[in-house]
């Protein structure tokens, strides 16, 4: 897995178009000050919400996110993004970024469509902290801005979900342009099948075409690449849905036999429980810091008997129970 996300060298330049000075905004955030003059902006998850967090201590703005997101100029979109606007609609825009994100950053676009509502989510991979919530209006705002512009029409979402409790929400309403709601047990926004899956009048079969095979290599090469304890281990995350998966599944899920999969976690000097321990523990952090989850839904989803047994975990884990990790967890946060 990648361990730093790319930071892109526009988004200093937006930051001075909206009047926020990017050198107080990287002394709050405890950054190089010529970060942004750097050819490769790579930054860790921590220092990625650090300078989230500065933008939003350095601007006045409480829209600020949302702002940045904005986004108008197709010359200003990421490649894989441009690639995105050529395939037919929202829905495979998504799919397309959803696979290839991991070639840019720790992080997963999850998607779900319905009869009736297409949503997206972030999570990001490496998290300890929740993520800023500028940071999580600037992904909501873009995800528009890309909707937009493919569709060529100035369409809303029909409903955005925080985690975190907002106190500026009939502000946030009326600039999304819907409901907005907090206390979620996640970050998602929401947008009518009908305009999900409207044609993109940016769709552009012959420049795909060009640029879908380059990221096919790039992905080809990070499959290689990637360890195999990584890729039994986010199997395993996949999977932890309520039920603890058994090594059955998760051979079954990589193609391999039991006994191979036995075999090749032993020739990388580990077992199928401490990857399975080790996925538990990344997923735990992620569900008590990130959710408003309760104890006993965190233990079931992470596929514990019960809370005690994930308690007891957790304590091997982290040497604190889950409830006092939390809470010292939010304090940080507000501090």
């Amino acid at each position: 897995m990648l361990k730093r996300f790319r930071v892109p060298g526009r988004l200093a330049l937006k930051l001075k178009e909206l009047g926020v000075s990017v050198p107080a905004v990287l002394r709050s955030a405890g950054l190089p000050r010529d970060l942004f003059e750097q050819t490769r902006v790579l930054v860790s998850t921590e220092e990625l919400f650090a300078l989230w967090r500065g933008i939003e201590v350095v601007s006045s703005d409480p829209l600020i996110g949302f702002k940045l997101g904005v986004e108008t100029k197709t010359e200003r979109f990421h490649p894989m993004a441009i690639a995105a606007l050529s395939t037919q609609n929202l829905v495979t825009a998504t799919e397309h970024l959803a696979r290839y994100k991991k070639l840019t950053a720790p992080e997963e676009i999850l998607h779900n469509l319905n009869q009736e509502e297409f949503s997206i989510g972030f999570r990001w991979l490496l998290a300890v902290d929740a993520e800023p919530q500028v940071l999580t209006d600037y992904c909501f705002s873009w995800s528009i801005s890309l909707a937009r512009h493919g569709t060529g029409a100035q369409l809303n979402p029909i409903r955005v979900e925080y985690v975190q409790r907002r106190s500026n929400l009939r502000v946030l309403e009326r600039s999304f342009g819907c409901k907005v709601l907090s206390g979620a047990s996640r970050n998602t926004i929401v947008f009518r099948v009908s305009d999900a899956t409207a044609p993109f009048v940016t769709r552009n079969v012959e420049l795909f075409d060009l640029l879908a095979p380059q990221f096919e290599e790039q992905l080809r090469q990070y499959k290689e690449e990637d360890s195999f304890l990584e890729l039994v281990r986010r199997a395993i995350q996949d999977r932890l849905t309520g039920q603890r998966p058994s090594i059955d599944v998760i051979s079954q899920s990589l193609h391999m036999s039991p006994r191979t999969l036995q075999r090749r976690l032993q020739e990388s000097g580990s077992s199928f429980q401490r990857v399975l321990d080790e996925a538990r523990h990344q997923m735990a952090r992620y569900y008590l810091s990130n959710s408003v989850l309760e104890l006993n839904e965190a233990a079931y989803l992470l596929g514990f008997e019960d809370p005690n047994s994930f308690g007891r975990a957790f304590r091997t884990w982290e040497g604190v129970p889950p409830s006092d990790w939390r809470e010292t967890h939010r304090v940080s946060q507000v501090n």
